[in-house]
């Protein structure tokens, strides 16, 4: 990537660990740079929900990927590059005045974790944390950092809080973990302002973005492809200690999540104190209700495949959400299991053509 040059605004500044960081601090006689908002991850899923809803209100919206995939989302800025390329962040604070980070970005398969855990630590950590030591150049800059339920592990009390035990079961949510402690670690010393939203499920869709992992990974689009396809929907341990032996979750529509996303910027804009928050929709449904969901909409009832846990999953996480509802003044407003189902189910029929 090329960033133009110009040594009246150009700074270097020497890290502890040698590497060098060059930014821009541009005259006070310059214009005045366009305010934009900034999505790590920004081609995925929620990224795309989010660049979505700041588009329809109006915002400048700045991506950044390192994939080569399109975008759903019309008249956005695409940097491609990774969140931990210093020259990145030093192409958009060239062209942008930043009004707040919405760190997405991140690999997000369990199962993945487990098998190729220095994969995980190298992207969700070390990469963001070169992209911290640029963000904390010059005047802070707001982060809003998607971390995740794996946090918690096998909790002891469900509905969870945000106070119980940290004790991951997956590398993926050890690099959660770590990272909303350096994040906590980097607002003491360096007064970087930071919510971090640990999700639960986060499942239906927004506007004209659909939930298209590759691979796909999540629940809802595996569950609807094979029910659509005729094939049996897998469930992933049937031993649990729940009512149906099948694993609990939370699910939140990501409308609801886009949501929170944006009361949380707006926190931290009138002074919030950081700190992690759940967002979940604070009810359980299990993965065999899932299935009896989805044969209620689509109409078609297909048997349950039944195989053996995978490593990392606990039986039950459902979020105790009052600390949203208190700091952020959110409520779920979409997040029951008929609509998250109801979307997902939709969806899966548009990869046909069939919009019936």
């Amino acid at each position: 990537m090329s960033v133009e040059s110009d040594k009246t605004t150009h700074t270097s500044r020497s890290m502890p660990d040698g590497r060098t960081i060059h930014y821009y601090r541009r005259p006070s006689t310059a214009p005045a740079l366009p305010t934009a908002s900034i999505i790590t991850g920004g081609l995925g899923y929620i990224g795309q929900s989010l660049a979505y809803r700041l588009r329809a209100e109006g915002k400048t919206v700045v991506v950044v990927d390192v994939r080569e995939i399109p975008s759903q989302v019309p008249k956005i800025d695409v940097v491609r590059g990774s969140v931990g390329d210093l020259e990145v962040w030093e192409f958009i604070r060239a062209r942008y005045q930043i009004e707040v980070v919405y760190h997405c970005a991140g690999l997000i398969s369990v199962a993945e974790s487990v098998s190729d855990p220095a994969r995980y630590y190298q992207q969700n950590v070390s990469e963001a944390i070169h992209m911290l030591d640029h963000l904390r150049l010059g005047t802070p800059i707001p982060l809003v950092f998607s971390s995740s339920a794996g946090v918690y592990g096998n909790p002891e009390t469900v509905p969870i809080p945000e106070t119980a035990k940290k004790e991951p079961l997956s590398p993926y949510g050890t690099t959660k973990r770590q990272f909303e402690q350096i994040l906590d670690d980097y607002y003491r010393a360096y007064q970087m302002p930071y919510v971090a939203l640990r999700y639960f499920n986060a499942a239906g869709h927004l506007g004209t973005v659909r939930e298209r992992h590759q691979p796909e990974t999540h629940v809802l689009p595996l569950m609807a492809t094979a029910i659509r396809q005729g094939r049996q929907p897998v469930v992933y341990g049937h031993d649990y200690d729940t009512p149906d032996g099948s694993a609990i979750r939370d699910y939140i529509h990501v409308a609801d999540l886009v949501d929170a996303h944006l009361r949380a910027a707006g926190y931290l804009a009138t002074g919030g104190t950081p700190m992690p928050i759940n967002l979940g929709s604070g009810k359980g449904t299990s993965v065999l209700e899932l299935i009896h969901t989805f044969s209620r909409i689509s109409g078609n009832a297909v048997p349950p495949q039944l195989t053996d846990r995978r490593a990392g999953d606990p039986p039950r996480l459902v979020a105790d959400i009052d600390q949203a509802k208190l700091l952020l003044k959110w409520e779920p407003r979409h997040s029951n299991i008929e609509a998250v189902v109801s979307d997902a189910w939709q969806a899966s029929q548009e990869e046909d053509g069939d919009h019936a």
